[in-house]
């Protein structure tokens, strides 16, 4: 009798591994995809007209116009970015990109985020959040979206972000591949 309960156990546990399997490498199709770019201009103490992001925090004895050292470790800084179709800077914006990166690691360039796009267009009204580590060294690099309102309501994903243009420590220019996984 106790070897029937050990192979009637031993079927179930093998059921229970082989049932789950197929959800280990199961490949999900995004419910909604965006393709948005972001365009960030540092202000530098000399470009006040134009500047979309300021650095707000920096290491002591480091200024406020010019990123610290070699990999910008302790530099905070905020932004409120023009949204465009395409990776034209003077394309008219669908919405702005509002939030915070954070140099965060001493041997390499990396920044930690944490925004929103707000999104107010003919094809798009809301927000979507946004949070993850960006490794900027590395050509492709995913973060998560954790939410949204309107049009964008309770979606979750994930966001792959390229560097589409880079312009010495003042321009840079993001293209945000936007896929979710969770759409409401």
């Amino acid at each position: 009798m106790a070897s029937k309960s050990c192979i009637l156990l031993s079927f179930f546990m093998l059921l229970a591994v082989s049932s789950a399997y197929p959800f280990k490498n199961k490949q999900y199709k995004p419910c909604k995809h965006l393709v948005l770019y972001f365009h960030d201009i540092i202000y530098n103490g000399q470009n006040r007209e134009n500047a979309t992001s300021a650095i707000v925090a920096a290491p002591q004895g480091a200024n406020l116009t010019i990123l610290a050292g070699q990999f910008h470790f302790g530099n905070i800084a905020v932004f409120d970015d023009p949204i465009t179709l395409d990776n034209n800077l003077h394309s008219k914006p669908v919405g702005r990109a509002q939030g915070m990166y954070i140099y965060d690691t001493k041997n390499t360039l990396t920044a930690w985020l944490g925004f929103s796009f707000v999104l107010n267009s003919t094809n798009y009204q809301g927000t979507i959040n946004f949070i993850g580590a960006d490794p900027l060294m590395q050509k492709t690099r995913d973060i998560s979206v954790v939410g949204g309102t309107g049009d964008f309501f309770m979606h979750r994903g994930v966001t792959t972000l390229t560097t589409d243009a880079f312009e010495g420590e003042v321009y840079f220019r993001l293209k945000v591949d936007i896929k979710f996984y969770e759409c409401w």
